[in-house]
């Protein structure tokens, strides 16, 4: 067998994102600008109807006001969270099985964030490491404002049950009355609108991805309250770094309302892009908050236009690597994640795989197998009260402990091609031998 390269996660760029990038440096505005504007719509319209080609342009505003770009996933979701107003005193329930962004951006708001262990195995039907819905209910306080759920590797959580859960636990919520200042009073009414606890999911792998709820089926950032996407350059869809913040409709608060203060929350308070302040006449600006500088560019959202273009047929690409790695972890033996079933079609970003019986030290020599013969893997994740900055956390957290323990992550991209594939599965049994 000759030896091949396999990187794990490199990105998918085509002369498509590279000629419009170019158009964009050309155009003399590069920064928050038209094509940031233009992919907000149309991320809007992919959310509603799970088509890259929907109409966005014919009338403009209906897809406006809905998304927010800007440049990582991590300050999409501390702008919903500052948006709701979580604040000091106020706790954040987090899965102890995630990306250290997941809490961070809690920690960031000066909330307390309690962690919640995963379900033994993982769901019953995904097998992803989704919380032990029995164990959120029971750490729910007077002062749990928000929930992070998180669609880790693109599958999608079970958000039926995590709705009615907040639902029974509405009698214990308290929602924020502060009306001091503008951003404070938006935050109040946001809170005392949906009077429970904020579903605020973690949806930085899932874009693209869906779940049947009430019947229907619902794309990723169009189920939570509040969601937050990664582009980053490893994401099935990228800008290089980047992000996106999305929101449902709140009853009695204005979309426009909210999108003015994520526009506020991520350019120094200013109260007029660069984009605005070009209009004749128009320099001058307040400074509303002395808060953050996190907008997107229009060079990354120039990418984005593109990847976008292309995503359909990304993920298809993507679903055909993972029905290969069905087939050879099942002939195996091999606990593996479905990332589809009746309800849910996963986004297919990680194919996280768990060798029954192994130990950790085995675990890792298995990674070391597959690295001397050119395939790169990765473990997706340590749990966070493992890590040094959230070893004060409290709580028992074995079933994740567990579940990371025999994990290995199997290289899963759109560079790949057929016969990269055969070559990894035929490295994975060989290396399962061993």
């Amino acid at each position: 067998m000759e030896k091949r390269i396999i990187s794990f996660s490199p990105p998918d760029i085509s002369e498509l994102e590279i000629q419009e990038v170019a158009e964009a440096l050309r155009s003399g505005w590069i920064t928050t600008g038209p094509r940031v504007k233009l992919l907000e719509r149309r991320l809007a319209a992919y959310i509603e109807t799970g088509s890259t080609t929907a109409d966005t342009e014919s009338d403009p505003e209906y897809y406006s006001n809905r998304v927010v770009c800007l440049n990582s996933a991590t300050a999409a979701e501390e702008l919903n969270l500052r948006i709701l107003g979580i604040r000091p005193g106020d706790e954040v329930i987090v899965p102890a099985y995630t990306y250290t962004a997941t809490a961070s951006a809690a920690v960031h708001c000066g909330a307390a964030v309690r962690f919640v262990d995963i379900q033994k195995d993982g769901d019953k039907k995904s097998h992803a490491p989704e919380m032990d819905y029995d164990k959120l209910e029971a750490a729910i306080t007077e002062k749990t404002k928000a929930i992070i759920p998180v669609d880790l590797a693109g599958t999608v959580c079970d958000y039926e049950r995590i709705y009615e859960i907040v639902e029974r636990k509405k009698h214990l919520f308290k929602p924020l009355d502060d009306h001091s200042d503008p951003l404070s009073d938006l935050s109040s009414r946001i809170q005392s609108a949906l009077g429970r606890i904020a579903v605020v999911a973690d949806c930085a792998h899932s874009l693209g991805a869906s779940r049947i709820i009430g019947g229907k089926r619902l794309y990723c950032g169009a189920i939570a309250d509040f969601s937050s996407f990664s582009f980053h350059a490893v994401k099935n869809f990228t800008t290089a770094e980047g992000g996106a913040a999305t929101w449902k409709p709140v009853p009695g608060v204005d979309n426009r309302e909210i999108y003015k203060f994520y526009q506020l929350l991520s350019l120094h308070g200013q109260n007029k892009d660069a984009l605005a302040k070009t209009k004749a006449g128009a320099w001058e600006y307040d400074i509303i908050g002395a808060w953050y500088k996190c907008n997107m560019t229009d060079i990354m959202a120039a990418i984005g236009l593109k990847q976008l273009d292309r995503y359909e047929g990304l993920l298809k690409r993507r679903a055909e690597i993972i029905q290969k790695y069905d087939a050879a972890c099942d002939t195996l033996g091999i606990s593996h994640l479905v990332h589809y079933t009746d309800e849910m079609r996963s986004s297919g970003h990680l194919y996280l795989t768990r060798v029954p019986g192994i130990t950790e030290a085995q675990r890792n020599a298995m990674i070391d197998q597959f690295a001397l013969n050119g395939v790169a893997t990765n473990v997706h994740y340590k749990p966070l009260p493992l890590m040094t900055a959230y070893k004060s956390a409290s709580g028992d957290f074995q079933n994740s402990i567990d579940y990371y323990s025999n994990l290995i992550t199997l290289p899963l991209h759109t560079l790949l091609s057929d016969e990269d594939v055969e070559y990894i599965i035929t490295v994975l049994n060989d290396v399962c031998r061993r």
